[in-house]
């Protein structure tokens, strides 16, 4: 990886800063993307002062325009790009039923939308290079989690729209990566939306015992350098796709007792 220009969308926190400092730290030239600036200038100056060549691009990952900048600024800084990795993402937590429909739009318009425009933007450098478009999905776009409908439904649409991409790039040299982590700690779910669209401010799991960022940007990282088709983390995360194929109503059981321990869960 050494050399490679990757970027990273929403890399100022969470699993997208940890895969900066992994590529990063192999000698990979870096940019990530955010809509804070100030976070983007805070994870810029730490990964930098360990030598990583960085660099930080304001962006909305939901807006085409943003998209077309990024890969811009990347060709202008570094001269092309190797490697996407559609990281940016958001989550979200209320029941369908009482969910304004809005905060569905949203989280389809940064978390498949975002993964469409980044990839139309960079595809053509990718494919000049040979190099590779990474998802980040989840074990949601496998199996549908309740109070999740929204989250869960862009993850199975960037799923569809990866398996295509791949089949696509069949020919060409392009590198696809579905990689699905289970439930990580990060700041996803303290920014998760509740169902007027708020941001819920604080996660309802305890994040002390599921995988770091930096253990699961880890295996990503050895996953895209091995060119890997799909990546699924975690051993409950391998347990709920392979049960879900084969016994879903059992399943369907076993998720909502789960989620529904949850701290204030909107489950009964």
């Amino acid at each position: 990886m050494h050399d490679k220009v990757v970027i990273i969308t929403g890399g100022s926190s969470g699993i997208g800063k940890a895969l900066a400092a992994v590529f990063g730290s192999r000698g990979s030239k870096i940019l990530i993307t955010g809509r804070n600036q100030g976070a983007l200038d805070d994870a810029v100056k730490e990964l930098s002062s360990k030598g990583i060549e960085i660099a930080g691009f304001q962006s909305d990952v939901s807006k085409e325009a943003d998209n077309a900048a990024m890969a811009a600024k990347a060709v202008a800084l570094y001269g092309g790009i190797d490697i996407l990795i559609n990281n940016a993402g958001i989550s979200m937590r209320a029941l369908f039923q009482d969910l304004d429909l809005e905060v569905i739009k949203r989280v389809m318009d940064i978390n498949f939308y975002g993964a469409v425009y980044a990839t139309k933007s960079c595809l053509p450098q990718i494919m000049e290079r040979k190099g590779s478009v990474v998802g980040i999905s989840s074990i949601a776009g496998y199996r549908g989690l309740p109070a999740r409908a929204g989250y869960s439904a862009s993850k199975f649409a960037l799923q569809g729209f990866l398996e295509v991409l791949r089949t696509e790039m069949l020919k060409t040299g392009v590198h696809v990566l579905t990689a699905c982590p289970g439930f990580t700690a990060s700041n996803i779910r303290k920014t998760a939306l509740t169902q007027d669209g708020t941001a819920q401010g604080a996660s309802p799991r305890d994040e002390s015992k599921e995988m770091s960022a930096e253990e699961c940007a880890l295996h990503i990282y050895k996953a895209t350098k091995k060119r890997k088709k799909f990546l699924t983390l975690t051993t409950q995360g391998k347990f709920v796709v392979f049960l879900n194929k084969w016994a879903p109503g059992f399943m369907d059981k076993m998720v909502y007792n789960t989620m529904a321990k949850e701290a204030d869960s909107p489950l009964k």
